[in-house]
């Protein structure tokens, strides 16, 4: 279990899209054992601090038995972190092909489109569950990146979208000449 030391409220931060607002956040530990933490918003430049003196509260043996139930926990603690892990990484990659699905809109063809949408639905549901295993949200993750994969070769591979014009096509060959075109050689006088 952990001991709340202290409790301090960052406001004011405007609303913004996930992963937007950036905090600055800085630990301190003085000579005297004083803890100073403070927190900005480096959008709006507002600014947080607190102190912390050295006394906790808890006695000795207190500080003994929390020591021991950490340890006998430590197991169950790195099962519940990796899955938490598995759950941060697969709501960020749906989210990630939902903007791709509709900013990309018409380049991806419908059936892949379809498909993306079947497997972030799979995703959200492995994640709605909290009978869901981190292997069974692996899984979705891992068809839901193999269906992206198959909308990025759509994408990239649709004819003048990618290569730029003039350009030889795949293999490095070049084209003939155009009939009446004569190559040659020129130097500066």
């Amino acid at each position: 279990d952990n001991k709340s030391l202290g409790r301090f409220i960052l406001d004011g931060i405007l609303p913004a899209p996930r992963g937007m607002p950036q905090v600055e956040v800085a630990f301190d530990i003085d000579a005297n054992g004083i803890l100073h933490v403070s927190a900005r918003d480096k959008g709006t430049g507002r600014e947080q601090k607190i102190t912390i003196q050295a006394g906790t509260g808890l006695s000795p043996e207190e500080i003994e038995k929390m020591k021991k139930d950490a340890e006998s926990f430590a197991e169950e603690d790195s099962k519940r972190r990796e899955e938490v892990e598995v759950r941060n990484q697969a709501d960020s990659l749906a989210y990630t092909a939902e903007k791709t699905v509709s900013e990309s809109g018409e380049k991806i063809p419908a059936d892949v489109r379809t498909d993306i949408e079947g497997r972030i639905k799979d995703v959200r549901d492995a994640l709605s569950s909290d009978a869901s295993s981190a292997e069974t949200i692996r899984n979705a993750m891992t068809a839901l990146s193999e269906a992206l994969q198959r909308a990025g070769s759509a994408i990239y591979g649709q004819p003048g979208d990618g290569a730029a014009e003039g350009a030889p096509p795949e293999g490095g060959e070049e084209t003939p000449a155009e009939e009446g075109t004569v190559e040659g050689e020129y130097r500066e006088v």
